[in-house]
């Protein structure tokens, strides 16, 4: 989910309201992801931690990962995707009862999360340090007396979706893991957007599965793994997105924090790491360095240059958890396609939905053999997906590249989706800049 970013102060992360969080030393937060399958969209912007369970929405109709979370006093259940393409964390709000919010709204219970029955709600104030950083809405509505004047946001999307309303404070219940048990923390002063006006079709219809709003995971200062990893004090998450394909599907985690065993180098010791890039232009997102791109261990002759930041801040390639298929800058993608055409020695299916270049017949065929794809990573990491992460099942007895181009010159950049995500380990580590991911990991973190 890819957002217009700010250029964000050290002053300012300093600043921004601490929550206090109480849990056992040497815990973490682990939530429950949910997938769920959806047309494809995108949302593009040792040591205590924190462990969440991420589950497949397959059942619920969407093509995201979601986060249940407990908001408020006493707590609300709220739905939200899991975005590593964004930084805000927001919950779609009743403006019933909230200052400035006018007159009830009419929501059915559990659609929104009703700030004036929870007695922790706290708008952050227009001045206040903390409302520098979030975008605001123009013109910037402060009252001249500085009374009674809430921080007023709005978060805009990369296709035009947004979020707006008021940058608050609230306290958030969360179950976290140690050695020892699983316990109840709250976390309190959590920064949040109380969102009352919400439009745009990447946080509405049938690919925001009925979520309540987003959790964003990204690299600056408000997200929801930056507030909660700094509390646990490791700038580190890592989640497993499960195969959605499995009936029931399995139980994804996303984890805050070191996660368990971390006091020993043997949990690393499996995964393959690149470096993390910075764009200082786009500082929310997740880039990584593609060097060379093998179809069936053959190198295609695509210039490292197609995947990479060109000097304006334009192009590269990010991982994205909120982003359904994979795109790939449109030079790269047409000698990948070319390349799985002449490999695939299966029939063209005789029908395919719209949007698919390459799609083919599987019927009868009870092991298809499909071009193995791997991406070489900068620093020798190299991603092997299974087949099943970008050849997926469209219809019965038809299997389609789940890979779409991205024109560059417009600025388009390239993302690895969540589909081609699925089965592996991801280790976002902040303290170190790098990226690291393993297929055997996935077992330890459920």
């Amino acid at each position: 989910m890819a957002t217009r970013s700010l250029l964000l102060s050290f002053l300012l992360l300093l600043l921004l309201a601490s929550p206090c969080l109480s849990a056992s030393r040497g815990s973490f937060l682990k939530l429950p992801l949910l997938h769920r399958p959806s047309p494809p969209r995108s949302l593009s912007r040792r040591g205590r931690s924190a462990e969440s369970p991420v589950t497949s929405g397959a059942r619920f109709g969407a093509g995201q990962y979601f986060v249940d979370l407990h908001l408020g006093t006493p707590p609300q259940r709220l739905l939200l995707v899991a975005d590593t393409g964004s930084d805000l964390v927001w919950a779609r709000c009743s403006a019933c009862g909230v200052v400035g919010g006018g007159g009830c709204s009419r929501r059915a219970p559990g659609s929104a999360f009703l700030a004036r029955r929870s007695s922790s709600f706290r708008p952050h104030h227009c001045y206040s340090a903390s409302c520098r950083l979030v975008p605001r809405p123009s013109p910037a509505r402060c009252n001249r007396t500085r009374l009674h004047s809430a921080c007023r946001y709005e978060y805009t999307y990369s296709d035009g979706s947004l979020s707006s309303g008021f940058f608050s404070r609230e306290t958030v219940t969360l179950n976290t893991t140690s050695a020892e048990a699983k316990t109840a923390a709250r976390l309190e002063g959590l920064a949040f957007g109380c969102g009352f006006r919400v439009s745009g079709p990447s946080v509405t219809g049938s690919s925001f599965g009925g979520a309540q709003g987003v959790m964003g995971l990204g690299r600056g200062p408000i997200s929801f793994s930056s507030q909660l990893g700094r509390r646990f004090g490791s700038n580190k998450f890592s989640y497993c997105l499960m195969d959605y394909t499995l009936s029931p599907p399995p139980t994804s985690y996303l984890i805050i924090g070191d996660g368990p065993g971390e006091d020993d180098a043997e949990p690393s010791s499996s995964l393959a790491f690149t470096p993390l890039l910075a764009n200082p232009l786009a500082p929310t997102f997740y880039y990584v360095g593609i060097k060379r791109v093998h179809v069936d261990g053959e190198r295609l002759p695509i210039d490292p240059s197609v995947w990479s930041l060109d000097e304006l801040g334009n192009g590269g390639t990010i991982v994205d958890s909120g982003t359904t298929l994979t795109f790939l800058a449109e030079p790269g993608y047409r000698l990948i396609l070319a390349a799985m055409r002449r490999r695939v020695g299966l029939p063209a299916a005789g029908s395919a939905p719209p949007g698919f270049d390459l799609c083919v017949n599987v019927t009868g065929v009870r092991r298809p053999r499909l071009p193995r794809l791997s991406l070489v990573m900068e620093g020798g990491a190299v991603l092997t997906p299974p087949a099943r992460n970008y050849f997926i099942e469209v219809a019965e007895g038809v299997r389609c590249l789940a890979v779409r181009p991205v024109e560059t010159e417009r600025g388009g950049l390239s993302v690895i989706g969540n589909v081609m995500q699925q089965g592996f380990l991801w280790e976002f580590d902040g303290n170190r800049s790098r990226l690291g991911f393993s297929r055997r990991g996935c077992a330890a973190a459920s």
